[in-house]
């Protein structure tokens, strides 16, 4: 039987409009990953890695971003991480991964069903696990409540709220990347 998270990536990953050169060969790469044997929605299949699926969370005004800062890679990068075997998409799984590292669940998708951006990146050597690279899959979901307080929580040590106009590199003092500053630059422009 087809794995439906696979075709549904596989759609998505198609019709998404690339920034750069470089997140247009991460594409390629995840339409490959999409081919592998195995589950690449486990989060043990190593040989090359998995799926991940993260959220860029915007305040109901769309004037910030909402960055966690990552217990275990000390950087401020949106909510996300691996799917679990009861998500049924991308979608699920994001909702799942914020409500779980913010507390945040009223949360909707921002810009209908496709992606934000994709990133692969190298996980180093964790809890036993090898080193691998994560597929990521990110989407831009709207917070709907104004009044709702962020709280770290899960693999979070501390919750943000970022403006999207300015300079965010600035406010997160260079703990970041660039894979999030390019995902931020896009919500920017929009």
């Amino acid at each position: 039987m087809t794995d439906p998270r696979r075709a549904a990536v596989r759609t998505l990953l198609l019709a998404h409009a690339p920034a750069d050169d470089q997140e247009a060969s991460f594409v390629q790469e995840m339409l490959a990953l999409c081919e592998a044997e195995g589950d690449p929605f486990a989060r043990d299949h190593f040989a090359p890695g998995h799926f991940t699926a993260s959220a860029f969370v915007s305040d109901n005004a769309g004037a910030r971003i909402l960055l966690v800062h990552h217990g275990k890679l000390h950087r401020w990068l949106q909510p996300g991480g691996h799917f679990e075997p009861t998500d049924p998409d991308v979608w699920a799984a994001c909702q799942r991964e914020v409500a779980e590292e913010t507390g945040l669940a009223d949360v909707t998708l921002a810009d209908g069903h496709r992606l934000l951006d994709v990133d692969i990146h190298e996980i180093p050597s964790l809890r036993g696990d090898p080193p691998h690279r994560h597929y990521d899959l990110r989407v831009h979901l709207r917070c709907n409540d104004p009044e709702a307080e962020a709280v770290a929580g899960s693999d979070a040590r501390a919750v943000r709220w970022v403006p999207l106009r300015g300079d965010p590199e600035a406010v997160l003092g260079g703990e970041s990347d660039e894979s999030v500053l390019r995902a931020l630059r896009r919500l920017a422009r929009a």
